[in-house]
C-alpha cells in the first residue's frame, strides 16, 4: 500500500508543470488555504511550476500529466506533502531531488491542485 502511495506521489510530483491550472492566471490559488505549503490551498506561481515540469517531469508523466513511463498525477488526491515527499526522495523508479528547494514545492503544490 505504502509502495502505490509513493509510486503515485512520486509521479505526480514529476507531472506538475505540464499541463497548467486551465483558467488560472500566472499564480494559482486553491482558495481557502492559509498558504503555508502543506497542501491546503498554498499559493504558488502556475507559470513556473508548468515550466518545472515541462524540464523535468513531462518526458515521465506526460504533456497533460495522464502518466507515460511513470504514474499519472492528475486526478489524484495528493497533498503537497505528499507530492514534495515524493519529488524529495524518489522511490517506484524515481529518482530524488530532480528539482529542489523552492521550485520542488512550487511544483508539489501546483500537481496537488490538478
Amino acid at each position: 500500500m505504502k509502495k502505490s502511495i509513493l509510486a503515485i506521489v512520486g509521479s505526480a510530483v514529476l507531472v506538475l508543470g505540464a499541463c497548467g491550472g486551465g483558467g488560472e492566471d500566472e499564480a494559482g490559488d486553491t482558495g481557502g488555504g492559509d498558504g503555508n505549503g502543506d497542501g491546503g490551498g498554498a499559493t504558488y506561481d502556475a507559470q513556473a511550476a508548468e515550466e518545472s515540469y515541462d524540464s523535468n517531469c513531462l518526458q515521465c508523466h506526460g504533456e497533460n500529466l495522464e502518466g507515460k513511463n511513470g504514474p499519472e498525477l492528475s486526478g489524484n488526491d495528493l497533498s503537497q506533502d505528499e507530492v514534495l515527499t515524493m519529488i524529495e526522495n524518489g522511490g517506484s523508479g524515481m529518482p530524488a531531488g530532480i528539482i529542489e528547494g523552492d521550485e520542488a514545492e512550487n511544483v508539489a503544490a501546483w500537481i496537488a491542485d490538478q
